[in-house]
């Protein structure tokens, strides 16, 4: 990272035009409550040491977010998405078992889990989107 100070933490923003369906989508995606609330539109989950994805009511920029997590168990991970009712849109895979499962918010707003598969080997049967 040349030129580039280096973080000590990352906030992922997700713009959202409904907050409450949001916060309901949120709860089940990310699989609990907001870790805290700054503000009455804005609810922050701690999804990593020091990582945080956070959605606020913006319904001006609503439905444009992409972001991923990486997994460290991506299988345990999509059970534990399928389990809660949540299939993902895609899933693309990469060499050597990496594979990139995608998911929706009710705005379109997209929001991954990446990770290796515990067999390493890809198992998906869904291929890549062409779009």
């Amino acid at each position: 990272m040349t030129g580039t100070p280096p973080a000590t933490d990352l906030f992922a923003g997700v713009p959202v035009a409904d907050f409450d369906r949001a916060l309901t989508w949120y709860r089940t995606f990310l699989g609990g409550e907001p870790s805290f609330h700054p503000h009455d539109t804005e609810a922050v989950w701690a999804v990593g040491a020091h990582s945080y994805v956070y959605i606020e009511r913006r319904p001006d920029r609503a439905g444009h977010a992409m972001l991923m997590i990486m997994a460290a168990d991506l299988d345990a991970t999509v059970a534990g998405l399928t389990r809660r009712g949540l299939e993902p849109d895609r899933v693309e895979e990469y060499g050597g078992g990496m594979r990139k499962v995608v998911y929706a918010d009710p705005d379109g707003n997209e929001i991954s889990y990446g990770g290796v598969s515990a067999s390493g080997v890809p198992g998906s049967g869904v291929r890549p989107s062409t779009s």
